[in-house]
């Protein structure tokens, strides 16, 4: 799974395009109802955090998509700075270093005063993605420097995902310095290659804990969107997104293979062009537009900020989903999206090919399975002459979580108290790209599965510094996602 923090702001960003200016105007005057909750300002030293986030994005913990290029000394390193950096969190909590085949994901476990409570988890990824040859000189702070400078802190791992990592782990410092000793139990899951499809960590993880015989776990929190002001046009409100749902993954195979030769005396149809063939079929044909319960959700949130005209337009899924199709980013909510990304056949111009193949990837809308994809691939293409094959780590959509229930709640909660309540929509969403959380949520012991990245970033465009250039985040800011987890681990209790 690769994580697409752009594309998935312009998902939002799009979503929200079809809205007129009465929606921006019904926005600011709406009022908000959360408004009783009360900021919660937690004295958190930032720049002493922010040296120490600096010194953790030194270490290039790159997740390559080549398996076999893996630096296991820069994880080690890395291993070795968090026990040096946070001594009271490895002296009061019980860490393990675990991984199939390869052991690197971090699993920390902070006991409970009652065992009897399921336990919470809290997740980050300590993996980055490498730099894209030819854009180092794009970059106005190395990649991996770290620097301080101009308020924020820049490198890999600033936005994506090492900042949760470390800001759990500062919060959990700060607690313990204090002598808070929680009730549940909390779990951290750190996995090492959520870049890559998180199969070596996170995933090895959940069926670790469930052969330790955990039955239920009462909320997981990992990685989703930030919080951002100005998501949508003309509305300058700061939008945070709950992610309740992700959309499942396969990349198929197609492949033509047959008699190859010279150009010179070509058959009917070659190998290429019944692939080509194939492939048009597929595109010619995409799979259904629906609208499921996340999408809905997210929709009957903000219906109470909408006019009754634009309530009516939200309110009916064949209204709603004529909106959403046509934006590439929107339609991709509404439908199990299909795209052609790799061709291959071919070496020499007058040489026919003996085989052609292509690898089309498909994210999967809740209520299709990677069985029913691979299914109607095969009903579409109608072609013997055409084998497809599975050749992806996919996986089947999660289950939708809760966005009413109290573990929503308990978060929708810490996001107000650490960021304000004035004019901030919170509302649930549909992951289309993914992240580690799918193994919990394909697991029976974890019903309550929710993405939210608990920084906030200072406009849409900061989007594209997700595996793009100048990664950064803001150091004041950093120290409110501290906050956040600081005060999360406090509110738990009123889940009692």
């Amino acid at each position: 799974m690769k994580k697409n923090v752009a594309s998935a702001l312009l998902v939002l960003i799009g979503c929200f395009v079809i809205f007129t200016e009465t929606f921006a105007q019904e926005v600011i005057k709406s009022e908000n109802p959360a408004s009783q909750v009360e900021l919660v300002n937690i004295p958190v030293d930032a720049n002493a955090a922010a040296k120490r986030l600096s010194k953790g994005i030194k270490f290039k913990t790159i997740s390559n998509q080549d398996r076999k290029n893996f630096d296991e000394k820069a994880f080690k390193d890395w291993h070795k700075f968090l026990v040096k950096t946070y001594p009271h969190t490895h002296k009061a909590l019980k860490r393990e270093i675990v991984g199939d085949p390869r052991k690197f994901s971090l699993l920390y476990t902070w006991q409970g005063t009652n065992p009897a409570l399921a336990p919470v988890v809290l997740m980050g990824h300590q993996d980055v993605v490498p730099v894209v040859p030819g854009t180092e000189s794009q970059w106005e702070h190395d990649a991996f420097s770290g620097d301080i400078a101009g308020g924020y802190i820049w490198g890999r791992g600033s936005l994506d995902d090492k900042v949760m990592i470390m800001a759990i782990l500062e919060a959990i410092e700060m607690q313990l310095k204090q002598g808070f000793k929680p009730e549940r139990s909390i779990i951290l899951v750190f996995g090492q290659d959520e870049e890559v499809g998180g199969s070596e960590g996170v995933n090895h993880i959940v069926k670790t804990l469930e052969s330790r015989g955990i039955k239920e776990i009462a909320f997981v929190l990992d990685e989703g969107l930030p919080l951002a002001p100005g998501l949508f046009p003309g509305v300058s409100a700061p939008i945070a997104l709950l992610g309740i749902a992700e959309k499942g993954y396969v990349s198929l195979e197609l492949k033509v293979s047959g008699v190859g030769g010279h150009s010179a005396a070509p058959p009917a149809n070659s190998n290429i062009g019944i692939l080509a063939q194939a492939i048009t079929k597929l595109e010619a044909n995409p799979f259904p537009y629906r609208v499921i319960d996340a999408v809905r959700d997210q929709f009957k949130v903000m219906a109470s900020v909408l006019s009754a005209e634009q309530q009516k337009m939200t309110a009916n899924d064949d209204t709603l989903i004529t909106y959403l199709k046509g934006n590439p980013q929107t339609e991709a909510m509404i439908h199990t999206t299909t795209a052609v990304t790799m061709v291959n056949g071919g070496v020499k111009e007058n040489v026919l090919p003996p085989f052609a193949s292509a690898v089309v990837n498909f994210r999967i809308l809740q209520g299709e399975t990677i069985q029913t994809v691979m299914e109607r691939v095969k009903q579409v293409i109608n072609d013997n002459r055409v084998t497809v094959t599975n050749l992806s780590a996919s996986n089947d959509p999660t289950p939708v979580s809760s966005s009413t229930g109290p573990e929503f709640k308990l978060i929708d909660k810490t996001i107000r108290q650490t960021w304000g309540t004035k004019d901030l929509i919170i509302a649930p969403y549909l992951v289309i790209g993914g992240a580690d959380a799918k193994y919990f949520a394909a697991s029976p012991m974890a019903k309550k599965v929710y993405r939210f990245t608990a920084v906030r970033v200072e406009s849409a465009k900061d989007a594209d510094r997700w595996h793009g250039v100048n990664e950064r985040v803001l150091v004041s800011e950093y120290a409110k996602s501290i906050g956040f987890f600081y005060q999360l681990m406090a509110n738990v209790k009123d889940l009692n």
